[in-house]
């Protein structure tokens, strides 16, 4: 697969024009297999399976009559594309939509589908399809907030010392009976490759298998602090330390970071087929 883009040649941290009429090159793929050849992850051998849940806030355009309409939108991107989206230039492409007129929600829906997809597959042999949904006005306050369910890992009082991704602190009681539980932080927290700006998470973790020791886990969730990687390989790289490390039977990593510029990036990653988790805000928000 050819693609010449790497995140350096992206619209982060650089002064942009804001266009406000309908412009798909404004969409910046990158490909995953840089970030996952360095975990050890080869293309076609995924270890997981699972998607990106992206969220878009600030979505509007206008009717035939020159009206602004808005909408919330909910996209699903594969994890097996090849490419994910810079987020400064998915938000620039929304931006487009601003002053360009569509005939209803549904055409908005379609075209985000199919730039979307174009852009996340460009490069490959393969093909597959973005998911969107529209949320209009009316259907606002449907929306969820929640916490994510789980025994709080961030309860125990721990010395941390690692602010780099330490999967060295990883353990689990393999000599014991195997357990199955969901366990949660709201300390995951890294830093966007490029521009070095905080993006702050939380992590859900739903495991069967010998028992994960917590304070380990949580001493290494915090081992990200400090570290530089796009939201989608840091999911990825704790579910390969995890599974790796702790060597559960099944293994389900849901990252939710919080918004910027009107967008979250929500990734999900699982070692067994499921239906996705929700798509809901997190209370933090």
């Amino acid at each position: 697969m050819s693609n010449p883009n790497t995140p350096e040649q992206s619209q982060l941290g650089r002064a942009s024009a804001y266009v406000d009429q309908y412009d798909p090159s404004q969409l910046f793929p990158i490909a995953r297999a840089t970030q996952r050849e360095a975990m050890g992850i080869r293309e076609g051998a995924l270890p997981f399976f699972g998607a990106d849940l992206w969220t878009a806030f600030e979505l509007s355009w206008l009717n035939a009559r020159g009206k602004p309409q808005l909408a919330i939108a909910h996209f699903t991107i594969p994890c097996e594309s090849p490419n994910i989206i810079e987020s400064k230039s998915f938000k620039l492409y929304l931006n487009s939509f601003n002053s360009s007129v569509f005939a209803d929600a549904a055409a908005v829906r379609d075209r985000l589908a199919d730039d979307l997809s174009e852009a996340v597959w460009r490069g490959s042999e393969r093909s597959g399809r973005v998911g969107v949904k529209l949320l209009l006005p009316e259907l606002f306050d449907r929306e969820p907030v929640h916490e994510l369910d789980g025994v709080d890992l961030d309860r125990l009082d721990l010395e941390c010392t690692h602010y780099q991704p330490a999967p060295e602190l990883l353990g689990a009681n393999f000599g014991e009976q195997p357990v199955t539980e969901t366990l949660t932080s709201r300390l995951l927290k890294s830093n966007c490759l490029v521009t070095g700006q905080p993006d702050w998470g939380s992590v859900q973790i739903r495991y069967s298998g010998p028992q994960i020791d917590q304070a380990g886990l949580l001493g290494y969730i915090v081992s990200f602090r400090q570290h530089n990687e796009f939201h989608e390989p840091c999911a990825e790289r704790i579910f390969t330390d995890i599974w790796q490390r702790c060597r559960p039977t099944k293994l389900a990593v849901y990252c939710r970071y919080t918004r910027r510029g009107g967008l979250d990036i929500n990734p999900f990653r699982t070692s067994w087929p499921q239906a996705l988790p929700p798509n809901v805000r997190m209370a933090r928000q």
